[in-house]
Protein backbone atom coordinates (compact mmCIF):
# COMPACT_ATOMS: atom_id res chain seq x y z
CA UNK A 1 0.00 0.00 0.00
CA UNK A 2 1.50 3.30 -1.09
CA UNK A 3 1.46 6.46 1.02
CA UNK A 4 0.83 9.48 -1.22
CA UNK A 5 0.88 13.10 -0.10
CA UNK A 6 -0.44 15.94 -2.22
CA UNK A 7 0.96 19.32 -1.19
CA UNK A 8 -0.90 22.39 -2.45
CA UNK A 9 0.20 25.93 -1.59
CA UNK A 10 -2.72 28.11 -0.50
CA UNK A 11 -3.64 30.88 -3.01
CA UNK A 12 0.04 30.78 -3.92
CA UNK A 13 0.66 33.88 -6.06
CA UNK A 14 -1.72 36.03 -4.02
CA UNK A 15 -0.28 34.78 -0.72
CA UNK A 16 3.26 35.67 -1.83
CA UNK A 17 2.07 39.17 -2.71
CA UNK A 18 0.36 39.56 0.67
CA UNK A 19 3.42 38.24 2.47
CA UNK A 20 5.73 40.70 0.75
CA UNK A 21 3.40 43.71 1.02
CA UNK A 22 1.79 44.01 4.47
CA UNK A 23 -0.64 46.61 3.09
CA UNK A 24 -2.30 43.82 1.08
CA UNK A 25 -2.95 41.51 4.02
CA UNK A 26 -6.61 40.94 4.74
CA UNK A 27 -7.61 42.58 1.45
CA UNK A 28 -9.10 40.95 -1.68
CA UNK A 29 -6.04 40.58 -3.89
CA UNK A 30 -6.29 39.60 -7.54
CA UNK A 31 -3.06 38.72 -9.33
CA UNK A 32 -3.68 39.87 -12.90
CA UNK A 33 -3.07 42.68 -15.29
CA UNK A 34 -6.09 44.91 -15.54
CA UNK A 35 -7.81 44.97 -18.91
CA UNK A 36 -10.60 43.48 -20.96
CA UNK A 37 -8.39 40.66 -22.30
CA UNK A 38 -6.52 39.82 -19.10
CA UNK A 39 -7.17 36.64 -17.11
CA UNK A 40 -6.88 36.16 -13.35
CA UNK A 41 -3.72 34.25 -12.39
CA UNK A 42 -4.68 33.89 -8.72
CA UNK A 43 -7.05 35.31 -6.13
CA UNK A 44 -6.65 35.61 -2.37
CA UNK A 45 -9.21 33.94 -0.16
CA UNK A 46 -10.65 37.37 0.61
CA UNK A 47 -11.33 37.81 -3.12
CA UNK A 48 -12.67 34.28 -3.53
CA UNK A 49 -15.50 35.13 -1.14
CA UNK A 50 -16.84 37.35 -3.93
CA UNK A 51 -16.65 34.56 -6.52
CA UNK A 52 -13.32 35.54 -8.05
CA UNK A 53 -11.44 32.52 -9.40
CA UNK A 54 -8.30 31.73 -11.37
CA UNK A 55 -8.64 31.78 -15.18
CA UNK A 56 -11.60 34.17 -14.90
CA UNK A 57 -11.49 37.25 -17.15
CA UNK A 58 -10.05 40.10 -15.11
CA UNK A 59 -12.87 42.41 -16.12
CA UNK A 60 -15.39 39.98 -14.63
CA UNK A 61 -13.35 39.75 -11.42
CA UNK A 62 -13.45 43.53 -11.19
CA UNK A 63 -17.24 43.49 -11.53
CA UNK A 64 -17.61 40.80 -8.87
CA UNK A 65 -15.28 42.55 -6.45
CA UNK A 66 -14.95 46.29 -7.21
CA UNK A 67 -12.77 46.79 -4.12
CA UNK A 68 -10.22 44.19 -5.25
CA UNK A 69 -6.57 45.20 -5.38
CA UNK A 70 -5.08 44.13 -8.72
CA UNK A 71 -1.40 43.19 -8.61
CA UNK A 72 0.56 42.33 -11.78
CA UNK A 73 2.13 38.86 -11.57
CA UNK A 74 5.81 38.49 -10.71
CA UNK A 75 6.60 35.03 -12.02
CA UNK A 76 10.32 35.30 -11.28
CA UNK A 77 9.50 35.69 -7.59
CA UNK A 78 6.92 32.89 -7.59
CA UNK A 79 9.40 30.56 -9.25
CA UNK A 80 12.05 31.37 -6.61
CA UNK A 81 9.58 30.59 -3.81
CA UNK A 82 8.54 27.39 -5.58
CA UNK A 83 12.18 26.33 -5.75
CA UNK A 84 12.48 26.75 -1.98
CA UNK A 85 9.33 24.67 -1.47
CA UNK A 86 10.85 21.97 -3.66
CA UNK A 87 13.97 21.96 -1.48
CA UNK A 88 11.76 21.37 1.56
CA UNK A 89 9.99 18.47 -0.15
CA UNK A 90 13.31 16.88 -1.15
CA UNK A 91 14.30 16.60 2.52
CA UNK A 92 11.66 13.88 2.82
CA UNK A 93 11.61 11.98 -0.48
CA UNK A 94 13.05 11.92 -3.99
CA UNK A 95 9.73 10.69 -5.41
CA UNK A 96 8.25 14.12 -6.18
CA UNK A 97 5.99 14.84 -9.13
CA UNK A 98 5.38 18.58 -9.55
CA UNK A 99 2.09 19.54 -11.16
CA UNK A 100 2.78 23.28 -11.24
CA UNK A 101 4.71 25.89 -9.27
CA UNK A 102 2.38 25.46 -6.31
CA UNK A 103 1.50 21.77 -6.02
CA UNK A 104 3.12 18.35 -6.16
CA UNK A 105 2.60 14.68 -5.41
CA UNK A 106 4.99 12.89 -3.08
CA UNK A 107 5.36 9.16 -2.54
CA UNK A 108 6.44 8.85 1.10
CA UNK A 109 5.97 5.10 1.46
CA UNK A 110 9.60 5.31 2.57
CA UNK A 111 10.82 8.72 3.71
CA UNK A 112 14.29 10.09 4.34
CA UNK A 113 13.57 11.32 7.86
CA UNK A 114 12.36 7.95 9.09
CA UNK A 115 9.00 9.38 10.21
CA UNK A 116 6.46 6.75 11.17
CA UNK A 117 3.50 7.93 9.10
CA UNK A 118 2.67 9.94 6.01
CA UNK A 119 0.72 12.28 8.26
CA UNK A 120 3.90 13.12 10.18
CA UNK A 121 5.70 13.80 6.89
CA UNK A 122 2.96 16.15 5.74
CA UNK A 123 2.94 17.94 9.08
CA UNK A 124 6.70 18.42 8.96
CA UNK A 125 6.55 19.79 5.41
CA UNK A 126 3.79 22.24 6.26
CA UNK A 127 5.65 23.40 9.36
CA UNK A 128 8.84 24.03 7.36
CA UNK A 129 6.94 25.99 4.72
CA UNK A 130 5.39 28.15 7.42
CA UNK A 131 8.64 28.73 9.30
CA UNK A 132 10.95 29.30 6.32
CA UNK A 133 8.64 31.02 3.86
CA UNK A 134 5.87 32.54 6.02
CA UNK A 135 3.33 30.83 3.75
CA UNK A 136 0.80 28.07 4.26
CA UNK A 137 0.17 24.84 2.40
CA UNK A 138 -2.62 22.29 2.55
CA UNK A 139 -2.01 18.55 2.34
CA UNK A 140 -4.01 15.51 1.37
CA UNK A 141 -2.89 12.00 2.31
CA UNK A 142 -4.26 8.84 0.71
CA UNK A 143 -3.22 5.50 -0.79
CA UNK A 144 -3.23 6.95 -4.32
CA UNK A 145 -2.73 10.18 -6.20
CA UNK A 146 -6.20 11.28 -7.21
CA UNK A 147 -7.72 10.72 -3.78
CA UNK A 148 -4.81 12.60 -2.16
CA UNK A 149 -5.41 15.54 -4.49
CA UNK A 150 -9.11 15.68 -3.66
CA UNK A 151 -8.26 15.39 0.04
CA UNK A 152 -5.86 18.34 -0.02
CA UNK A 153 -8.73 20.59 -1.02
CA UNK A 154 -10.98 19.27 1.73
CA UNK A 155 -9.80 21.59 4.51
CA UNK A 156 -8.27 24.51 2.66
CA UNK A 157 -6.67 26.81 3.50
CA UNK A 158 -3.88 25.65 5.79
CA UNK A 159 -5.46 22.26 6.34
CA UNK A 160 -4.57 18.59 6.37
CA UNK A 161 -6.91 15.72 5.58
CA UNK A 162 -6.18 12.00 5.70
CA UNK A 163 -8.12 9.36 3.76
CA UNK A 164 -7.12 5.97 5.08
CA UNK A 165 -7.40 2.95 2.76
CA UNK A 166 -10.51 1.62 4.49
CA UNK A 167 -12.20 5.04 4.20
CA UNK A 168 -11.61 5.70 0.49
CA UNK A 169 -15.04 4.55 -0.69
CA UNK A 170 -16.99 6.36 2.02
CA UNK A 171 -14.97 9.52 1.33
CA UNK A 172 -15.67 9.43 -2.41
CA UNK A 173 -19.32 8.33 -2.32
CA UNK A 174 -21.06 11.70 -1.64
CA UNK A 175 -18.73 13.79 -3.82
CA UNK A 176 -19.96 15.23 -7.13
CA UNK A 177 -18.81 13.10 -10.06
CA UNK A 178 -17.16 16.25 -11.44
CA UNK A 179 -14.55 15.98 -8.66
CA UNK A 180 -13.04 12.95 -10.37
CA UNK A 181 -10.00 13.69 -12.55
CA UNK A 182 -10.88 14.01 -16.21
CA UNK A 183 -14.57 14.70 -15.60
CA UNK A 184 -14.99 18.18 -17.00
CA UNK A 185 -18.12 20.14 -17.77
CA UNK A 186 -19.01 18.19 -20.91
CA UNK A 187 -18.55 14.76 -19.28
CA UNK A 188 -20.43 15.91 -16.16
CA UNK A 189 -23.35 16.89 -18.38
CA UNK A 190 -23.27 13.50 -20.09
CA UNK A 191 -23.31 11.75 -16.73
CA UNK A 192 -26.11 13.99 -15.48
CA UNK A 193 -28.16 12.98 -18.52
CA UNK A 194 -27.88 9.43 -17.18
CA UNK A 195 -28.98 10.61 -13.71
CA UNK A 196 -25.41 10.24 -12.42
CA UNK A 197 -24.48 13.17 -10.21
CA UNK A 198 -22.31 11.72 -7.43
CA UNK A 199 -19.42 9.28 -7.28
CA UNK A 200 -21.67 6.86 -5.42
CA UNK A 201 -24.24 6.94 -8.22
CA UNK A 202 -21.46 6.40 -10.74
CA UNK A 203 -20.18 3.39 -8.81
CA UNK A 204 -23.67 1.84 -8.90
CA UNK A 205 -23.68 1.78 -12.72
CA UNK A 206 -22.50 -1.57 -14.12
CA UNK A 207 -19.05 -1.28 -15.66
CA UNK A 208 -20.16 -2.84 -19.00
CA UNK A 209 -22.75 -0.08 -19.37
CA UNK A 210 -20.14 2.63 -18.78
CA UNK A 211 -17.85 0.98 -21.31
CA UNK A 212 -20.71 0.82 -23.80
CA UNK A 213 -21.45 4.52 -23.30
CA UNK A 214 -17.93 5.90 -23.08
CA UNK A 215 -15.53 3.26 -24.39
CA UNK A 216 -12.19 2.90 -22.58
CA UNK A 217 -12.92 6.05 -20.63
CA UNK A 218 -15.95 4.28 -19.18
CA UNK A 219 -13.66 1.63 -17.68
CA UNK A 220 -11.50 4.36 -16.17
CA UNK A 221 -14.59 6.03 -14.69
CA UNK A 222 -15.60 2.75 -13.07
CA UNK A 223 -12.14 2.39 -11.52
CA UNK A 224 -12.06 5.97 -10.22
CA UNK A 225 -15.52 5.58 -8.68
CA UNK A 226 -14.10 2.64 -6.75
CA UNK A 227 -11.04 4.57 -5.64
CA UNK A 228 -8.71 2.60 -7.91
CA UNK A 229 -5.67 4.46 -9.23
CA UNK A 230 -2.41 2.62 -9.82
CA UNK A 231 -0.60 5.56 -11.44
CA UNK A 232 2.78 5.98 -9.72
CA UNK A 233 4.39 9.24 -8.69
CA UNK A 234 6.65 10.19 -11.62
CA UNK A 235 9.64 12.11 -10.23
CA UNK A 236 10.96 13.51 -13.51
CA UNK A 237 8.17 14.72 -15.72
CA UNK A 238 9.68 16.31 -18.82
CA UNK A 239 7.89 19.35 -20.20
CA UNK A 240 6.06 18.36 -23.37
CA UNK A 241 4.78 21.77 -24.40
CA UNK A 242 4.84 25.49 -23.70
CA UNK A 243 1.65 27.44 -24.23
CA UNK A 244 -0.31 30.53 -23.31
CA UNK A 245 -4.00 31.19 -23.76
CA UNK A 246 -6.62 33.85 -23.12
CA UNK A 247 -10.31 33.51 -22.37
CA UNK A 248 -12.32 36.49 -23.62
CA UNK A 249 -14.92 38.35 -21.62
CA UNK A 250 -16.92 38.53 -24.86
CA UNK A 251 -16.87 36.07 -27.75
CA UNK A 252 -15.05 37.08 -30.96
CA UNK A 253 -15.15 36.14 -34.62
CA UNK A 254 -12.15 34.27 -36.07
CA UNK A 255 -10.86 37.25 -38.06
CA UNK A 256 -10.78 39.35 -34.86
CA UNK A 257 -8.28 37.09 -33.10
CA UNK A 258 -5.13 38.38 -34.83
CA UNK A 259 -3.94 40.82 -32.14
CA UNK A 260 -4.49 38.29 -29.36
CA UNK A 261 -2.67 35.54 -31.26
CA UNK A 262 0.26 37.90 -31.84
CA UNK A 263 0.40 38.83 -28.15
CA UNK A 264 0.21 35.17 -27.05
CA UNK A 265 2.99 34.27 -29.48
CA UNK A 266 5.19 36.92 -27.87
CA UNK A 267 4.46 35.46 -24.44
CA UNK A 268 5.19 31.89 -25.58
CA UNK A 269 8.38 33.08 -27.28
CA UNK A 270 9.60 34.58 -24.02
CA UNK A 271 8.80 31.39 -22.10
CA UNK A 272 10.42 29.19 -24.75
CA UNK A 273 13.74 30.96 -24.45
CA UNK A 274 14.12 29.45 -20.99
CA UNK A 275 13.71 25.93 -22.37
CA UNK A 276 17.07 24.36 -23.41
CA UNK A 277 15.47 22.03 -25.96
CA UNK A 278 14.14 22.73 -29.44
CA UNK A 279 10.43 22.54 -30.22
CA UNK A 280 9.35 21.01 -33.51
CA UNK A 281 5.65 21.92 -33.60
CA UNK A 282 3.60 25.10 -33.41
CA UNK A 283 0.06 24.72 -32.06
CA UNK A 284 -3.05 26.86 -32.11
CA UNK A 285 -5.95 26.12 -29.76
CA UNK A 286 -9.45 27.54 -30.11
CA UNK A 287 -12.64 27.11 -28.11
CA UNK A 288 -15.97 28.14 -29.60
CA UNK A 289 -18.77 29.90 -27.74
CA UNK A 290 -20.50 26.52 -27.32
CA UNK A 291 -17.32 25.05 -25.73
CA UNK A 292 -16.14 23.04 -28.74
CA UNK A 293 -12.34 22.79 -28.59
CA UNK A 294 -10.25 22.44 -31.72
CA UNK A 295 -6.51 22.54 -32.38
CA UNK A 296 -4.36 23.09 -35.43
CA UNK A 297 -0.65 22.28 -35.54
CA UNK A 298 2.28 22.50 -37.91
CA UNK A 299 5.80 21.05 -37.78
CA UNK A 300 7.67 23.19 -40.33
CA UNK A 301 11.09 22.30 -41.69
CA UNK A 302 12.41 25.58 -40.31
CA UNK A 303 10.99 26.58 -36.95
CA UNK A 304 10.30 30.25 -36.18
CA UNK A 305 13.31 32.34 -35.18
CA UNK A 306 11.48 35.24 -33.59
CA UNK A 307 8.25 36.08 -31.81
CA UNK A 308 7.02 37.68 -35.01
CA UNK A 309 7.63 34.58 -37.11
CA UNK A 310 5.99 32.42 -34.44
CA UNK A 311 2.95 34.69 -34.63
CA UNK A 312 2.93 34.37 -38.42
CA UNK A 313 2.80 30.56 -38.21
CA UNK A 314 0.03 30.73 -35.61
CA UNK A 315 -1.96 33.12 -37.80
CA UNK A 316 -1.51 30.75 -40.73
CA UNK A 317 -2.92 27.96 -38.57
CA UNK A 318 -5.92 30.16 -37.86
CA UNK A 319 -6.56 30.35 -41.60
CA UNK A 320 -6.85 26.53 -41.64
CA UNK A 321 -9.91 26.62 -39.37
CA UNK A 322 -12.92 25.57 -41.44
CA UNK A 323 -16.02 26.60 -39.51
CA UNK A 324 -19.03 28.73 -40.46
CA UNK A 325 -17.96 32.38 -40.78
CA UNK A 326 -20.29 33.55 -38.00
CA UNK A 327 -18.75 31.16 -35.46
CA UNK A 328 -17.68 32.98 -32.31
CA UNK A 329 -14.76 32.02 -30.10
CA UNK A 330 -14.32 32.38 -26.35
CA UNK A 331 -10.70 31.22 -26.03
CA UNK A 332 -7.52 31.19 -28.08
CA UNK A 333 -4.11 29.73 -27.25
CA UNK A 334 -0.69 29.48 -28.88
CA UNK A 335 1.86 26.80 -28.04
CA UNK A 336 5.08 25.02 -28.89
CA UNK A 337 5.35 21.23 -28.56
CA UNK A 338 7.29 18.06 -29.40
CA UNK A 339 10.64 19.01 -27.93
CA UNK A 340 13.84 17.33 -29.05
CA UNK A 341 15.82 15.49 -26.37
CA UNK A 342 19.10 17.03 -27.46
CA UNK A 343 19.93 20.55 -26.37
CA UNK A 344 20.54 23.08 -29.16
CA UNK A 345 23.79 24.81 -29.91
CA UNK A 346 24.66 27.98 -28.00
CA UNK A 347 23.93 29.96 -31.16
CA UNK A 348 20.33 28.76 -31.31
CA UNK A 349 18.28 31.95 -31.18
CA UNK A 350 15.02 30.22 -30.37
CA UNK A 351 15.91 28.64 -27.05
CA UNK A 352 18.78 30.54 -25.49
CA UNK A 353 19.14 29.05 -22.04
CA UNK A 354 20.40 32.27 -20.51
CA UNK A 355 17.67 34.52 -21.85
CA UNK A 356 15.82 36.52 -19.22
CA UNK A 357 12.05 36.48 -19.08
CA UNK A 358 11.67 38.29 -15.78
CA UNK A 359 12.23 41.98 -15.21
CA UNK A 360 15.77 43.26 -14.89
CA UNK A 361 15.38 43.82 -11.15
CA UNK A 362 13.13 41.15 -9.63
CA UNK A 363 12.33 41.67 -6.00
CA UNK A 364 14.06 39.35 -3.50
CA UNK A 365 12.07 36.24 -2.60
Amino acid sequence: MRKIVHIDMDAFYASVEQRDNPALRGKPVVVAWKGARSVVCAASYEARKFGVRSAMPAIRAERLCPQAVFVPPDFACYKAVSKHVREILERHTDLIEPLSLDEAYLDVSCNKQGLATATEVAQAIRASIREELSLTASAGIAPNKFVAKIASDHRKPDGLFVVRPERVLSFLTPLPAARLPGVGQVMAEKLAALAIHTVGELRAVPTPLLVHKFGRWGLKLAELARGIDDEPVVPSRVRQSISSEDTFSEDHFLDELGPTITRLAERVWALAQREPRRARTVQLKLKTSDFQTLTRSLSPEAMPTSAQSLAEVALALRDRVDLPPRTRFRLVGVGLAHFDDAAPSPQDALFRADAAVASDSPRPC
